[in-house]
């Protein structure tokens, strides 16, 4: 063991893309600032971030059936939808402003132009996506969506959904050609490469033990050493845990007020992969359905075209799963261990309002891949089992709290931001849309950690997002403008935009 103790401005826990952002706003509002980041594992972006354990969907509601809700008198509330696409709009520009400067290069290895589908059948479905297509082609945050319930329409935007289907079947989808497959493994690694270049201290194979306050009001964390049991202590000014699931246990050792009475549940997820390229060649968009009775939202069914290590890919789920890891590395105690006193009360009302989640995923792992192929050929008529292998994907624990609206031990199925009153302190937990609104979740860690200094901070922010602080859906031309900017930038070419 070792007594050794060093002095930062920042620490940032985790090698994810939340960290990675919030470490490349920094650096560019604060050049002068000293930021240290621990990971646990030998690589960045191994856990949410990789691309292999999330589906790479650029989350701007174009396509997610469970942004928009259909309210009891049938009209549909596009409020979270208009919400979060313009939180992904946010994360596009400041991506430009880095392509633009040459901090990053090489877009297309992160994001790429797909187009976003919404598919439906059955009559009651078919008549709620139409109403929610009235609802957002009007809006010109959604400009340039299509729907059809034309059977030879629909062959042609998704041939290997239509081939094989029964002709009478009601069945409908919307499509958008602005959406977008990103692959959050590479950006993670891009801005992390950036901040390396830009001194910014990135020590891998390093746990984060412990951490508490110091009578100078720093924050020392016990850092041990992976491979050598060595253990160093850090102390830093303000701290972010940006550890995907991991982030509970730690907030928790903060052991600051705002952490109590939060605690989480894990979901595990599988994707079903193509290994027949003569299949993958014939899908191009990202279609999502409605996700069954009974299950949480991110179970949603999507057939994916993805990108991934310069190949075309096809995915479909996912399917989920249960175990009582906080991420794919952690540990089988995680669940057990993040039940505390003050947070026993609200996981106990959590585990008595979801019975039939828990239903649900108890059914989800008892699945055979036949029974897997079953529901992926309800998406693919002609599915063949020898063509999909299963794959494991990412751990998300989803936040369970104590709410107005919803009462103890209310299940959150969103991102969450916790942070110490003094600002000293934040951490990211919960899951989708996650990654896609990174820059506008990190520019709020900002907002609240660091006001003193956004007087300071503002012009520049809005060099890098000029729709900082705006409402897009207030300011039409706004929106044009940074789509056809952001799309130059990205190579995100859409015959819908003149470039």
């Amino acid at each position: 063991m070792s007594n050794r103790q060093t002095k930062t401005d920042v620490i940032l826990i985790g090698a994810g893309i939340m960290s990675a952002t919030l470490g490349t706003l920094l650096k560019e509002l604060a050049p002068d600032w000293n930021i240290t980041v621990f990971e646990k594992l030998d690589k960045a972006g191994e856990e949410s971030s990789n691309e292999w354990n999330n589906a790479g969907t650029g989350h701007a509601a174009l396509c997610e059936l469970n942004y928009t809700v259909e309210k009891s008198d049938g009209s549909v509330d596009i409020s979270k939808a208009v919400k979060i696409n313009e939180q992904f709009q946010i994360s596009k520009q400041f991506w430009s402003y880095l392509v633009n400067s040459n901090l990053i290069r090489n877009p297309q290895e992160f994001i790429m132009p797909l187009p976003h589908m919404s598919m439906v059948q059955g009559e009651k479905n078919v008549a709620f996506l139409r109403r929610r297509f009235e609802a957002l082609s009007t809006n010109p945050l959604f400009q340039g969506m299509e729907f059809s319930d034309d059977p030879k329409k629909l062959k042609e935007w998704i041939p290997l959904i239509m081939n094989g289907r029964a002709s009478n079947e009601p069945i409908a989808a919307t499509k958008i050609d602005s959406g977008t497959d990103v692959n959050f493994g590479a950006l993670t690694r891009m801005l992390l490469d950036h901040l390396k270049d830009k001194d910014v201290d990135i020590r891998y194979k390093q746990s984060v033990e412990d951490m508490k306050r110091t009578a100078d009001g720093l924050w020392e964390l016990k850092i041990r050493n992976v491979d050598s049991g060595m253990v160093e202590r850090h102390c830093a000014k303000f701290v972010f845990i940006g550890g995907g699931g991991g982030s509970l246990h730690l907030l928790q050792k903060s052991g600051i007020p705002e952490g109590k009475r939060i605690g989480g549940f894990p979901v595990s997820g599988l994707f079903m992969v193509c290994n027949n390229s003569e299949v993958v060649e014939k899908h191009h968009a990202k279609v999502y359905g409605k996700a069954p009775v009974g299950a949480p939202p991110m179970s949603v069914p999507h057939l994916d075209t993805r990108y991934i290590d310069g190949k075309k890919a096809l995915l479909f789920g996912p399917f989920a799963g249960f175990s009582p890891k906080f991420l794919k590395t952690g540990s089988m105690f995680d669940l057990i261990t993040s039940v505390k006193p003050h947070n026993l009360g609200t996981m106990l009302a959590a585990g008595a309002k979801n019975m039939s989640l828990t239903k649900y995923l108890i059914q989800q792992v008892m699945l055979s891949k036949e029974k897997r192929m079953e529901e992926l050929r309800d998406f693919v008529p002609n599915a063949k089992s020898e063509d999909w292998d299963l794959v494991v994907a990412g751990q998300r624990v989803q936040v369970i709290k104590d709410t107005t609206d919803g009462g103890k031990g209310t299940l959150q199925f969103g991102t969450e931001v916790i942070s110490a009153a003094d600002g000293s302190i934040a951490a990211l937990l919960g899951a989708s849309p996650g990654a896609s609104t990174a820059v506008h979740v990190m520019l709020d860690v900002i907002k609240r950690c660091f006001p003193q200094h956004l007087n300071e901070w503002e012009p520049k922010i809005k060099t890098m997002i000029p729709s900082y602080g705006v409402s897009l859906l207030e300011n039409p031309e706004l929106i044009h403008e940074i789509q056809v900017s952001t799309a130059q930038s990205l190579g995100l070419h859409n015959e819908l935009l003149p470039v």
